[in-house]
């Protein structure tokens, strides 16, 4: 798990946003997105704090000593918080496209690793076996869905109730096609 920077990890802190932090929507699609742990939430509400003020900045710099518009103050002014509207709602758009990507990767590989799952499992592997093979097979074409895969099968060894194994899988990825093979396997 990766560690926030210290910076954010200050920001964090100082501006008390714990509360933030057990907002399970935005976990979820950190999640999703691929950033587990605390580290990715402190930096992702960290940065959705500065981002607007750092836009309204540099947006304002450049319309007022840069371009130097001819345009009324609020004009500019509006335009500047704007900018800042818009830079409050960055972070979240990235972490939208990167669910989109991360998606579109495991949509792709999926079928071929549930093909050779069910090769191996006819083969007499075990289900965790089975798993562990899957990922390392996938993991050339798909890291992705090969880190997926071994999150469950080390899930699938210390969890005390495979379903849970299972379940989070499907939670992780967020797709209804793994989501209904997590149903059958459970």
């Amino acid at each position: 798990r990766t560690k926030p920077k210290k910076i954010f990890k200050d920001i964090f802190d100082r501006m008390n946003l714990a509360g933030q932090a057990e907002d399970g929507k935005m976990v979820k699609s950190l999640r999703i997105a691929g950033y587990r742990g605390q580290g990715p939430v402190v930096t992702f509400i960290a940065i959705r704090l500065i981002m607007p003020f750092a836009i309204f900045a540099i947006t304002a710099f450049y319309l007022f000593a840069v371009l130097k518009l001819q345009q009324p103050f609020l004009v500019k002014l509006s335009i500047a918080i704007a900018a800042a509207y818009i830079g409050y709602y960055m972070p979240a758009l990235y972490i939208k496209n990167r669910i989109t990507k991360r998606q579109k990767a495991i949509r792709r590989a999926w079928p071929d690793a549930l093909d050779l799952l069910l090769i191996c499992v006819e083969a007499g592997m075990g289900i965790e076996s089975a798993f562990r093979k899957v990922s390392e097979e996938m993991a050339a074409q798909s890291p992705v869905l090969a880190e997926e895969l071994g999150l469950t099968t080390a899930e699938l060894s210390y969890l005390p109730e495979r379903r849970k194994a299972y379940e989070n899988l499907a939670e992780r990825t967020g797709i209804d096609g793994v989501r209904a093979v997590v149903t059958s396997l459970i």
